[in-house]
């Protein structure tokens, strides 16, 4: 098994946890849209710019992200399916190094960037360099200003509708890196944060498409970060609380850079 906890899209909780459950690709299917009513006039829709613009407001705003430089993360993990429960921690850098600890049924999966090298250390597959795609989504994860950067980390953003996330509505928006299938986010018509995504990982396995919900969110320090994060696909699901935040820590490079070989 290979845990990802981070969320490519806010706080680095989401990344050790999906690899952990990614033994072979499967692909998940993004929430089925409703149709209009008949004869139903066609809402304008505001330009992708509009979208990030409301959620970097929403989150905080960039001047409040820009005041850290630093982030520690610690919760829990729990796999209802499985009768699992486990801890995470995640720290970060800016602007572009991360660590990750998941620590679940006796097993620790570690994952880190040190701004060059991707690394990640679990009991099936040991400490390895992170090459590849693997590599590419890992650079992006550890991009610590990641909602200010999302103009800078998609080469195509566009809005392609509206649909329903529960009982909200979210404006749909496709983001490409130039290859493979795009991501999709939902972002809240009303609040413009981000509620949902249909995200691509790449493991050793494969590439598998991992659909998120963010919720609860909270502020922390002037940010706003969600302390509930479910992620599923057809064969696992499971959801991250975060119990703590805390910014502008003094965090020694050396802890992001691959451990030593035993």
């Amino acid at each position: 098994m290979k845990l990802t906890a981070k969320s490519k899209f806010g706080i680095s909780v989401a990344v050790l946890t999906f690899s952990l459950f990614a033994g072979s690709p499967v692909r998940a299917q993004a929430p089925a849209k409703a149709d209009p009513p008949a004869n139903a006039p066609a809402a304008a829709l505001p330009s992708s710019d509009d979208v990030i613009r409301h959620y970097v407001q929403a989150v905080g705003g960039a001047e409040a992200l820009k005041k850290f430089t630093s982030r520690q993360i610690i919760g829990t993990l729990e796999i209802p399916r499985m009768s699992v429960s486990g801890t995470l921690e995640s720290h970060e850098k800016a602007p572009n190094k991360m660590m990750s600890v998941v620590v679940v049924a006796g097993a620790t999966f570690k994952r880190g960037f040190d701004g060059t090298i991707g690394w990640a250390d679990d009991p099936q597959n040991g400490l390895r360099d992170l090459t590849g795609d693997e590599l590419t989504d890992t650079k992006r994860e550890a991009d610590f200003y990641r909602p200010l950067d999302l103009q800078k980390i998609y080469s195509k953003i566009s809005v392609q509708g509206t649909d329903k996330v529960g009982d909200h509505d979210a404006y749909v928006v496709e983001a490409s890196m130039g290859s493979g299938d795009p991501d999709k986010l939902f972002f809240d018509k009303t609040s413009g944060l981000l509620i949902h995504s249909v995200l691509t990982q790449h493991t050793p396995q494969g590439a598998v498409t991992v659909e998120e919900d963010l919720g609860d969110y909270q502020d922390a320090d002037g940010e706003k970060i969600p302390f509930t994060i479910k992620q599923s696909t057809p064969q696992i699901e499971f959801t991250i609380k975060i119990s703590e935040v805390h910014h502008n820590v003094q965090f020694d490079d050396a802890q992001f850079a691959k451990p030593a070989a035993e």
